[in-house]
């Protein structure tokens, strides 16, 4: 209950400090840089002749003076990529179809997420990440951004397996320029929208590539509203029964 207080109480203070930070309306273009090598174990080295070492995706946030919504830019349906050389094995990646909406003025969360060509909307609360400051500076498309981090460690277990930790090191550049409670993904519980995110020393990176202050067009900003309602316990079995399906172990991370 003192966490709920003390979250109503910091949504209160950012939405009331917009006439310091400024910009409330815009666009920010955000360029995803994952390093899709880092965690294959080294008993399957052979997997990386073939699969690209990186892989970038475009993503987009508009916001608005007390919303945001979070999604993947779709350019093509479906990503093709030939490695290994001439006659290598042909990989088909497809976008995922997701998007993450947030209110600050109720501190709620709404995802919306693509399961076996099934859409579902996964209603949270908005999660206070424990984020210390530091000192550095860093100017990211043409803002100049503070730096913030935290170490998250979950617990990952894969079917019977024995239960194994994994820390994530997180850093975060963000702007007072432009309002607070406003990111990528759910890196967003920051006093200033949130520019870039490095997870693991380059594992994977998001960095905004430009910045459009302007007023939304209309719907360009709205929730999801195609899918089922779930609760993320929900959720997490509807996941678990279609792992089971394809007769893989299922993955669950449990955060510490």
């Amino acid at each position: 209950m003192k966490k709920l207080f003390l979250l109503a109480g910091v949504l209160v203070s950012l939405a009331a400090a917009h006439v310091v930070f400024g910009q409330t309306t815009g666009v920010i273009n955000y360029e995803v840089k994952i390093n899709m090598h880092r965690n294959i174990p080294k008993e399957r080295e052979s997997m990386k002749t073939m699969i690209p070492e990186f892989r970038t995706m475009k993503q987009q946030l508009f916001y608005n003076e007390s919303e945001s919504l979070y999604k993947t830019v779709i350019e093509d349906e479906e990503e093709n990529i030939t490695a290994g050389g001439a006659g290598g094995m042909r990989m088909t990646f497809r976008m995922p179809n997701s998007e993450l909406y947030l209110d600050q003025n109720k501190g709620i969360t709404l995802s919306k997420q693509e399961v076996m060509g099934k859409n579902y909307l996964i209603e949270d609360s908005v999660r206070m990440s424990p984020w210390k400051f530091g000192t550095q500076t860093k100017t990211i498309a043409n803002y100049e951004c503070n730096m913030a981090y935290y170490t998250q460690t979950d617990t990952i277990r894969i079917g019977d397996r024995e239960p194994q930790v994994r820390t994530q090191e997180i850093t975060a550049w963000f702007t007072n320029k432009i309002r607070p409670f406003l990111g990528p993904e759910r890196f967003n519980t920051l006093p200033g929208a949130v520019l870039a995110i490095d997870i693991n020393n380059g594992e994977r990176v998001i960095v905004a590539k430009s910045i459009e202050v302007r007023e939304l067009k209309k719907n360009e900003l709205k929730a999801p509203a195609t899918g089922t309602k779930v609760t993320q316990a929900e959720f997490r079995k509807i996941m678990d029964e279609q792992m089971k399906q394809m007769g893989g172990g299922r993955q669950m991370i449990i955060r510490n």
